[in-house]
């Protein structure tokens, strides 16, 4: 199986009232763990990376290898995106391959946003990839921000599906990035106007990780429809490895990383469970 448009498993998943999860890789291992997990529940994913991965792993190993993952899977994969932070990194990621891209303009002025997604809508489409904007802004736990003041605004999403023809948009409707300090608490009801107005656009929930499952499967009934994970994925993967080394003076990578490979499979799967409303 090749890698797949991202709109492609959204509007499927739609279709029947569920939710995609999104799960970073940074590495083989962690990719490995991915692809396991989706077997396992037989389900399609989204692979994901931000620029830092390419920047560590490099642009064509990682097409490379999300590939390879595509062609073990039962189910559609996309290779996605995560917050990309320019045209010129999206455009990159088009030409090299990826079946998915995120622009993130969202701490731009409003036609800025707009008029950058829109740019980079159009170069994806003509090559057949899909594309995740983002409106409002979902910020970082470690901030010390009143976060409602970048909750996404009903007419707005409306007027930039309108004005840039994305395939999903990312809404800021309670979650952040990194781990949580007290109770996620989420703005369903915006998030059921929202949805009411962008047409045939999937919603996006990023900062997925330390979410209640329960409240993650009522966001996708209100509408959601990818959710990102990573946090989470790579604690267990750490936390796996520092027990490995603690545990033992085994060199063999192999062995010291099988286990955070398992560890990661399990959280993966357990996410993929929960958008699947299971």
């Amino acid at each position: 199986m090749q890698l797949t448009p991202s709109r492609n498993i959204l509007d499927d998943a739609r279709a029947t009232g569920r939710a995609v999860a999104a799960l970073n890789f940074y590495n083989a291992e962690t990719l490995r763990a991915h692809i396991d997990a989706a077997n396992e529940c037989n389900a399609s994913i989204i692979l994901q990376t931000t620029e830092s991965t390419i920047n560590y792993l490099g642009i064509d190993l990682i097409v490379a290898m999300a590939g390879a993952a595509a062609a073990e899977m039962a189910h559609p994969v996309a290779l996605h995106l995560d917050h990309g932070g320019s045209f010129e990194l999206a455009k990159r990621c088009i030409e090299a391959g990826y079946s998915s891209v995120m622009i993130d303009g969202s701490k731009l002025p409003f036609e800025e946003n707009i008029e950058l997604t829109r740019r980079v809508v159009d170069i994806a489409h003509a090559a057949g990839v899909s594309v995740e904007g983002e409106l409002g802004h979902v910020t970082q736990n470690a901030d010390n921000e009143n976060i409602s003041d970048f909750f996404t605004r009903p007419e707005d999403a409306k007027a930039f599906v309108e004005g840039t023809g994305v395939d999903a948009l990312a809404v800021a409707i309670g979650t952040a990035h990194g781990f949580y300090k007290g109770e996620v608490k989420l703005d369903l009801p915006r998030l059921r106007e929202i949805r009411e107005v962008v047409g045939d656009v999937s919603l996006v929930l990023h900062g997925g990780s330390g979410v209640p499952d329960e409240l993650m499967r009522e966001a996708i009934r209100c509408g959601i429809a990818k959710i990102n994970f990573g946090t989470e994925l790579k604690n267990a993967f750490t936390l796996a490895v520092k027990k490995s080394l603690v545990e033992s003076d085994d060199i063999d990578l192999r062995r010291t990383f099988a286990p955070a490979i398992k560890a990661v499979q399990r959280v993966s799967a357990s996410k993929i469970r929960v958008c699947q409303l299971a």
